[in-house]
């Protein structure tokens, strides 16, 4: 059989798409114009300069106003005066997490602090405070204290007891109790009685008003009415607790209780 003719070879290149070169446009649809991409473009580049200077330039978007939010102890003058907000100055610019940093710094009293951008001129500081579980004889300041929080923080030192706020008593007076101190520390002593604090039943909880820590497993409470409580270390806290719930219950004219062994709690005197 005789092959293809030239004849029909250009017939079917004609019929059939090239693979060089971009295909053609579909019908219907006009490619922009360059006037059009130019234009387009500039109006873009004066759209993002707008924006800019909007944002940084402009006397719209300042700080003008900071407000506070969840103070207790503290008072917002107290807070905003540490928190050191440039007032005056583009609200897009203010480094929110600085002035975090330093509330945490200068005011130690803060337990987290969210500063927030108020649109479209305010700057507003969330503060959660340090809450006092324990309170400590301060060492260094005869008739102060200092507050400790639930985990261990000694956070601020003030001039009377809090209501309510059991007092802490490090006494490592025994050759025992001293080498628990030094292995431990003072610091770890002192997480020892917020445990322990923390897992008091409420029964028991509103009428402490003394943790004494001798060493790592002798801690005990006094309460009200001359109660006390022995209750070793801060392990099994929880049975602890549900095991003192019950002798108080059981027994309330007792005046002494030990839940040191929480299988095996007992309960003295009337």
């Amino acid at each position: 059989m005789a092959g293809a003719t030239t004849a029909d070879r250009g017939e079917r290149d004609k019929a059939e798409p090239s693979d060089s070169g971009p295909p053609p446009a579909p019908r219907g649809v006009r490619m922009p114009s360059v006037r059009t991409l130019v234009v387009t473009g500039v109006l873009l580049v004066l759209i993002g300069a707008g924006g800019i200077w909007l944002l940084y330039g402009s006397q719209w978007l300042r700080v003008e106003r900071v407000t506070t939010s969840g103070t207790d102890v503290l008072t917002p003058a107290e807070v905003r005066e540490a928190a050191a907000v440039p007032v005056g100055s583009p609200l897009i610019s203010v480094d929110t997490g600085a002035i975090e940093d330093r509330l945490r710094r200068k005011l130690p009293r803060i337990d987290s602090v969210d500063v927030v951008r108020s649109w479209p001129h305010g700057i507003g500081l969330k503060v959660t405070e340090r809450k006092p579980v324990l309170i400590a004889e301060d060492d260094r300041n005869s008739g102060k204290f200092v507050e400790v929080d639930r985990e261990g923080v000694r956070f601020a030192t003030v001039d009377t007891v809090p209501k309510g706020v059991p007092r802490l008593e490090l006494t490592p007076d025994q050759a025992g109790a001293a080498a628990s101190l030094r292995r431990f520390g003072p610091d770890r002593l002192v997480r020892e009685a917020v445990r322990v604090a923390g897992r008091l039943p409420k029964v028991a909880a509103g009428d402490t008003r003394v943790v004494k820590v001798r060493s790592y497993d002798d801690i005990s409470l006094k309460l009200t009415g001359g109660r006390t409580v022995v209750w070793g270390s801060s392990e099994n806290g929880a049975t602890k607790a549900r095991a003192l719930a019950a002798l108080m219950k059981a027994a309330p004219k007792a005046r002494h209780f030990d839940v040191s062994v929480p299988t095996a709690p007992a309960s003295a005197g009337s």
